[in-house]
């Protein structure tokens, strides 16, 4: 446990060098914000077994109620921060309280339906402009620090997802966490030990959703944007599939994952237009260009190849080795 608390600590230490080494602030915040995101996603599908099919309704609930309160009720930064947050508990404690009646796909089709009226609600609803979404969404300070500076905001972001991290990292490692783990397992036999199960599962989904609301108010504040595409269906596909790349029910698994999935987005496109201008080919350009095809052939790959995900890969051959 002491080296693990020690690779953590160097890794935040890394994470606090990045911008002096030329790393691109906005960039790494974003890789942060969806590492936080896929980190609450993976409590709820990796220590518990419930796939949930909705989590961008969080993000982007979120991200809508920290942008406006921002941008229209004039909010100091903190308190906008906190009040997207609450939006999402609050929405995930809606949904929740409907969603773990059901298991399985079951469970999957309720949260994806709710995630859907939430999306259309906020398609049509006049607070978040619709199609063009909320722009221009005032940074502000908090304790003194000009958010408008990126750098000043970097270091916020890292706070923020470090106090994010080490809560699911706490909540895994406790007697909480252990009885997640056995509803994962065998949910019948955690029932006749006594556990009051749906309570266990609807507070584990509440703090899911709050973790991921938090990384969509956050998300809010690094783009001064607010748009429907953080509520989409898509983006909670985007979650899973980084979960599932990383390391299903491992701990830094969703991280890695995230970290793929956005290099993918920001790069895949860079390095298409380069292979075709070298090779003179022009299939390149067109396939960097159609990201998803890439991201797609990517979680093929890992599916057929590491089934367990990178990081569950890497644990079990360690394990293997060690036997």
């Amino acid at each position: 446990m002491n080296r693990q608390l020690i690779g953590y600590l160097l890794v935040a230490i890394i994470i606090a060098f990045l911008p002096a080494i030329g790393a691109y602030p906005i960039f790494v915040m974003k890789v942060m914000c969806y590492a936080l995101f896929a980190c609450a996603f993976n409590l709820l599908l990796g220590y518990t077994g419930l796939l949930s099919f909705g989590h961008a309704a969080f993000l982007g609930g979120a991200a809508y109620a920290t942008g406006h309160s921002l941008a229209v009720w004039g909010l100091p930064t903190l308190a906008g921060l906190l009040f997207g947050t609450g939006v999402a508990a609050v929405l995930g404690l809606l949904m929740g309280a409907l969603a773990i009646r059901r298991s399985g796909i079951y469970f999957a089709m309720i949260t994806l339906a709710m995630a859907q009226m939430v999306f259309f609600y906020f398609l049509q609803a006049p607070f978040t402009h619709g199609e063009d979404g909320l722009q221009g969404i005032p940074r502000g300070n908090i304790f003194g620090l000009d958010l408008s500076n990126d750098l000043n905001l970097y270091y916020v972001v890292m706070v923020i997802f470090i106090l994010g991290f080490a809560i699911c990292w706490r909540t895994i490692n406790s007697p909480f966490g252990q009885v997640l783990k056995a509803i994962r397992e065998n949910e019948p036999r955690a029932i006749s030990l006594g556990y009051n199960v749906d309570n266990f599962k609807l507070l584990v989904f509440v703090l899911s959703a709050t973790l991921a609301g938090l990384a969509g108010a956050t998300k809010a504040l690094v783009f001064v944007s607010a748009t429907l595409s953080d509520a989409t269906w898509q983006m909670s596909g985007m979650v899973i599939l980084m979960t599932l790349i990383g390391g299903l029910g491992t701990f830094t698994g969703p991280v890695l994952g995230a970290i793929i999935v956005v290099m993918l987005e920001n790069k895949v496109g860079e390095f298409g237009r380069f292979l075709s201008h070298a090779t003179g080919i022009q299939w390149f350009q067109v396939l960097g260009e159609s990201v998803t095809i890439v991201i797609g052939l990517i979680f093929i790959i890992c599916v057929m190849a590491f089934r367990r995900g990178i990081v569950g890969e890497l644990i079990h051959l360690s394990k293997t080795r060690k036997a």
